[in-house]
Formats: C-alpha cells, sequence, structure tokens
C-alpha cells in the first residue's frame, strides 16, 4: 500500500494538524486496504478556507477563456488516466467497472462543458428612457465556495459542481466522503494537473463533524453546495449563516408507473435497471413500481425473472451487473429495510446477505422484491438507498399519480406507456423536478437542468446545465451615465 494521501491547502500537499489518519477499505473485499488519508480537522478546515479566501481575487480577476482552459487540460488529465482512475472507483465504492469508465468520461465531460458555458455566461441590457444613460446586470463570483459530496458518485458529483464555481471565478474547499476520497483526490489531481493556480482549490479528507462545522459556520464561505441525505441538509440548513447560500441535492423515493398498455418487457427492464444497476445506490433510483392491476401478474413474472438473473459480484469481475454496497452502515439500513418489509409486505424474492466464496468477503445483498406493498408502508415512503423494490397494485391512473405524489419526495419520476394522454398527463401531473416517459428514473444529462421539488432539495438552485451557473454567482445592476 502507498504511503499516506495528504491534503490540499494553498497549493501544498500537508498532512493533518493532528496528524491523525484513517484507511478505506474495498467494499467487495474487505481484506484489502484502497488507501490510507488524512483525516483533517477544524484547523486544517479553517486553513482551508483561509487559503481560498486569499486566492480568490486573483483568480476572480482572471480572464474566463484562462479558468476555461484549466478545466480543459484538466479534462484530458482524466481522459489520459481513465483506465487507472475507474478502476480506483471500483475499488473504493463498488460499483460495475463499466458504470466506474462512464462516470470517469462523464466527469471529463463536465468540465468540458463548463469550459464553454462560462465563457458565455453574462447578464442583460435594458431599455432606458434617459439616451445618456445605459443600465445592465452582470454576473459575479460569490467568494469562496464549500462542496460537500457523496461516496455514491465520487467524481462526477463533485465535478458538476466545482466546475461551474471555478469558471465563474470561485475558489473552493472540497470535502469528499471519508468512504470514497481517493476518486475525489483524482479529480483535484486532474485540477492540479491543469494549471489551477495555488489556493484555488483545496481539498480536505477527515473528521466529517469538525470539518463541515467550519465549512458550514465560517462566514468567509459565501455558498454550501452539498448532496446527500434530506437529514443531512436539513443539518447544513440550520447551520449556514444567513449571508451564505446553500444549494441541495437530496433523498428521494422515485416511482416508476407502468401502465396497461406498456410494453411490458420494456417496463421490467426500466425497473431493474432504474432501481438496482447501481445496486440502488442512487439517489434517483427507482424504488417503487406503481403497476396497474390488469398487467400486474404479467408485469411481475417478467420483472422476477430479470432480477433473478443479475449476476452480484465484484465489479472488476467480467460480467458483473450488481456490486457491494458501498459501507458497513449502508449493508446494516438495507438488511434493516428488508426485515421491516417483510412486516409490512410480502417478501416475493431475494433480500439475504450473501455468503459464499465469492461474497463472504463484502457487502453483498441479495435485490429484495416486495408486493402488496401498501403505500404508507415504511418501505414505500423512506429512502432505502439500496436494491429493494416495493411494487404497489393501482387501479386507475388517477391512483397511480395520488400514490407516486404521496411522499415527502420528488427528485425523480418515470412513465411506462404508449398512450399520448398518459403520457401528457403525467408531465403535468407528477410532482417531481425530473420526469422520464419510457425512460429510467436514474441518469440526467450534463447540459440540462436537475434538481428536485419538495424534500428533494433545498433552495431550489438547480444543478447541470447552464442553468447550474447560477448558484455560484450572483447579479450587479449598473446604470451607468455618458
Amino acid at each position: 500500500m502507498s504511503d499516506t494521501h495528504r491534503i490540499l491547502i494553498g497549493g501544498e500537499w500537508v498532512a493533518a494538524a493532528s496528524g491523525q489518519t484513517f484507511e478505506t477499505r474495498n467494499p467487495a473485499d474487505r481484506r484489502e486496504v484502497v488507501g490510507r488519508f488524512t483525516a483533517a480537522g477544524a484547523e486544517d478546515a479553517r486553513a482551508a478556507v483561509a487559503a481560498a479566501a486569499k486566492a480568490f481575487p486573483a483568480w476572480r480577476a482572471m480572464a474566463p477563456g484562462k479558468r476555461a482552459q484549466v478545466l480543459n487540460k484538466a479534462a484530458a488529465y482524466l481522459e489520459q488516466h481513465a483506465a487507472q482512475f475507474a478502476r480506483e472507483l471500483t475499488r473504493e465504492m463498488g460499483k460495475p467497472l463499466a458504470l466506474a469508465q462512464d462516470e470517469i468520461a462523464r466527469t471529463a465531460q463536465t468540465l468540458r462543458f463548463y469550459a464553454v458555458e462560462g465563457q458565455t455566461y453574462s447578464g442583460e441590457t435594458f431599455p432606458c428612457d434617459d439616451p445618456d444613460m445605459v443600465v445592465y446586470t452582470q454576473r459575479e463570483a460569490l467568494g469562496v465556495v464549500a462542496v460537500i459530496a457523496p461516496w455514491n458518485f465520487p467524481a462526477s458529483i463533485p465535478a458538476r459542481k466545482i466546475a461551474p464555481a471555478l469558471i465563474t471565478g470561485n475558489t473552493v474547499v472540497f470535502k469528499p466522503s471519508s468512504d470514497a476520497p481517493l476518486t475525489g483526490l483524482r479529480l483535484v489531481e486532474a485540477l492540479v494537473a491543469g494549471g489551477l493556480p495555488p489556493g484555488v482549490l483545496n481539498f480536505v479528507t477527515g473528521r466529517a463533524g469538525e470539518v463541515g462545522a467550519v465549512l458550514t459556520g465560517s462566514p468567509e464561505v459565501r455558498a454550501v453546495t452539498f448532496t446527500g441525505s434530506t437529514a443531512a441538509g436539513e443539518q447544513i440548513h440550520r447551520s449556514v449563516a444567513m449571508t451564505t447560500r446553500t444549494q441541495m441535492e437530496l433523498g428521494g423515493k422515485n416511482p416508476l408507473i407502468v401502465m396497461e398498455d406498456a410494453n411490458l418487457d420494456a417496463a421490467a427492464d426500466l425497473a431493474v435497471k432504474g432501481g438496482l444497476s447501481l445496486t440502488g445506490q442512487a439517489c434517483t433510483g427507482t424504488s417503487r413500481v406503481l403497476v396497474m392491476t390488469q398487467v400486474r401478474e404479467a408485469f411481475l413474472a417478467k420483472l422476477l425473472a430479470r432480477v433473478q438473473a443479475l449476476k452480484i459480484g465484484n465489479g472488476l469481475e467480467p460480467g458483473i451487473d450488481l456490486g457491494p454496497l458501498a459501507t458497513a452502515k449502508q449493508f446494516e439500513t438495507v438488511l434493516s429495510y428488508i426485515g421491516i418489509g417483510k412486516q409490512e409486505a410480502k417478501l416475493q424474492y431475494g433480500g439475504r446477505a450473501l455468503t459464499g466464496p465469492a461474497h463472504e468477503h463484502g457487502w453483498f445483498v441479495e435485490p429484495a422484491v416486495f408486493t402488496d406493498v401498501s403505500p404508507r408502508a415504511r418501505i414505500a415512503q423512506e429512502e432505502i438507498f439500496g436494491p429493494v423494490l416495493a411494487v404497489i397494485d393501482v387501479e386507475s391512473y388517477a391512483q397511480a399519480i395520488a400514490i407516486a405524489n404521496d411522499t415527502p419526495y420528488g427528485l425523480s419520476a418515470a412513465i411506462a406507456t404508449r398512450n399520448p394522454r398518459y403520457v401528457h398527463d403525467f408531465c403535468r401531473d407528477i410532482e417531481s423536478g425530473t420526469v422520464k416517459v419510457n425512460r429510467t428514473t436514474t441518469g440526467n444529462l450534463t447540459n440540462a437542468p436537475f434538481g428536485g421539488y419538495k424534500a428533494s432539495t433545498g433552495s431550489g438552485f438547480r444543478e447541470s446545465g447552464r442553468v447550474g451557473l447560477e448558484f455560484f454567482t450572483q447579479t450587479k445592476t449598473v446604470y451607468r451615465a455618458v
């Protein structure tokens, strides 16, 4: 195993003030140490914020084209090392290698996208009755931005926060999840290799409570962008100052509605891919399948056949469909909810912790499919973040919409149908930030806005796309006399 990976503060790779470290292990084989990392604390976080604040004036003054060059060079670096970084991503959080490769490619795409969009992002001009007056707005950077990222997409999620922050002239303190810090480190290395000046991007791994408290409580931090659980998002909202802007991408309880006219083979594929392909560890993952009673039995037979055929194992092995759960905590949470589901509904398939030579050293759980699920059951209301599908019977489109909307969340939703009327009404009626028709609830484009309704969001600022630049800028209105 290599030496301890250090944190980046003010352009220098340093150890924590406390000297403490921690290690991460492969969730597919807990015997394998993936890396040892610096356990930063409050003192380190304060130093990172100070370094970002010091670097801000010069970075803000740099021409947007030069900032774009950094992002483009970083994207090239990621592409050059994609094979290595994808394998590391799989080793540290478990997703199949093909999905890890897709994530690294998407991360580079995100950097390139904002390198372009950031150079054309501007204000407006306004007509004025005074012929000697010009009135216009300009978008300006906020200052220091804190980026707090999760473990399930450890490259692409921080990239869609860091890239728009940097291109608009902000400086950043980035805290990755302690469960998947290596991939975040590689993203930072790419940006440093791209020519990022010292202090513009600072990287702190370690004790979440101490570091997070500094990042959300410091008056020098002008914005906090966070992806994670709704409970954690609420805690951040309570801790930030009134002048600190927040952007939250939180939980989901995402429905797939299968109408009586749907292509059932395609619908079953949507349920499996949307709900299980990432071992259920996606905020947009399908967790509720609302099926019209007319096609329930036929759909369920197709769904179960597909679930039973899934190959579960180490994501580095060829042909693997599902990897392990990423952490011991998530493993215990998922098994707990499966136990709850057995009391609330009928377990049609799966739900076992897997053992044996291929699985005994990892956090592997067999996908669980429940039927006869009440819309008010806990497995139909609470985010599980694992390979658990709750199948709910519905008698009509109206009932399906009512049930689909009857959760605290509103992140992503999909419908399987060939009826244009259902499509039209669904896109209007569903309370969700992302709406899919005959597609999985998972997945969103780099160039399209992403975010949720209700408890799936915080302030309402969207990520991704051109609109993703808004959060990182403030508007100045200029009245200029000739």
